[in-house]
């Protein structure tokens, strides 16, 4: 619904999902096996960690509630992507298009702190190994998660009332595949680099930061990994290491070649901006559970043990 440049009150955004009709089925596809696959993979997790009292532990907490948040973020995301580029356009209310923005800052800003808590827990292990189990508990994780997600509410709190002073006078549509704070300020008609600032001071804190943090420490396990003197221990913290730095690498790298792309000067179209920016925020949520399915020893065992467990319940009622 176009308008005119007289400022009106939107009641509603109309998203409309810019995919080529012939991408369509793919992407439909896609989408839907990854919320599969990111469900199942991250309520499995979940489910191991709370049923095996061995994987009560600080690391455990942190992949569970990693698992936690990409529930979040699929179930925020993909069911109104699907919906969008299923129909082609769909209307929002105001007032859902604007917690769908808040919801999906505060899990994507939530993960970027927990990637750093878990470095800050592999730093102290290795580096630290006798202090670790007074330096890192059960109820200090708790207290670091709970903390940080009041921090986050109350830093992005702010954003709600930016939002509620964007007026709109040529259009309520959103050109993207669901609620998105940066495009909402672009089809507004008000001063655009004051309205982005918030969204900038949040990259930066809940970002750049975190990522400074998890790259100095990761470099500090290297360079004290290299300093044992058995092949063995090398080999034990290299591997747990490779395994976050997936995680990680899965986390910031998409979203980084989404931003550094445009400003190198590469040009892309609409269409393939939309799916890069589609699969750099689904894929993570699914590999993360695989990833520490098939690396994490504990996890892989306990997981092996329910199937077994659950097998032979199977066939005792049979």
């Amino acid at each position: 619904m176009k308008m005119s440049n007289i400022t009106v009150t939107v009641s509603e955004f109309i998203l409309q999902c810019a995919i080529e009709s012939n991408q369509k089925s793919i992407m439909i596809c896609v989408l839907a096996f990854i919320y599969f696959i990111s469900m199942f993979g991250n309520l499995l997790v979940i489910m191991v960690i709370i049923l095996n009292p061995q994987l009560h532990a600080p690391m455990y907490i942190y992949i569970g509630t990693l698992a936690v948040i990409d529930l979040a973020n699929s179930s925020i995301l993909i069911p109104k992507m699907l919906s969008v580029i299923l129909l082609g356009s769909s209307v929002v209310p105001y007032a859902a298009c604007v917690l769908q923005i808040f919801l999906f800052l505060h899990v994507e800003e939530m993960e970027s702190f927990l990637l750093a808590f878990m470095a800050f827990d592999r730093y102290v292990a290795v580096v630290y190994p006798l202090q670790y189990p007074s330096a890192i508990t059960n109820k200090k994780v708790g207290i670091g998660i709970l903390v940080s997600n009041i921090f986050g509410i109350f830093f992005k709190s702010h954003i709600l009332i930016v939002v509620s002073e964007l007026s709109f006078c040529r259009t309520n549509i959103l050109p993207f595949c669901f609620c998105d704070y940066a495009t909402m300020v672009h089809v507004s008609c008000t001063e655009e680099f004051k309205y982005l600032i918030p969204l900038s001071a949040a990259v930066v804190v809940f970002g750049v930061f975190p990522f400074i943090f998890i790259l100095t420490s990761y470099t500090r396990i290297a360079i004290e990994a290299l300093r044992i003197s058995s092949a063995g221990g090398k080999s034990k913290v290299f591997s747990t290491c490779v395994t976050h730095l997936l995680v990680v690498g899965l986390f910031y790298f998409p979203v980084a070649l989404f931003y550094i792309l445009p400003a190198a000067g590469v040009k892309i179209s609409t269409e393939t901006h939309n799916i890069i920016f589609i699969l750099a925020n689904a894929v993570p949520a699914m590999m993360n559970p695989i990833i520490y399915s098939f690396r994490n020893k504990e996890i892989n065992k306990s997981i092996h043990r329910l199937f077994i467990r659950s097998r032979s319940t199977l066939l005792r009622m049979k």
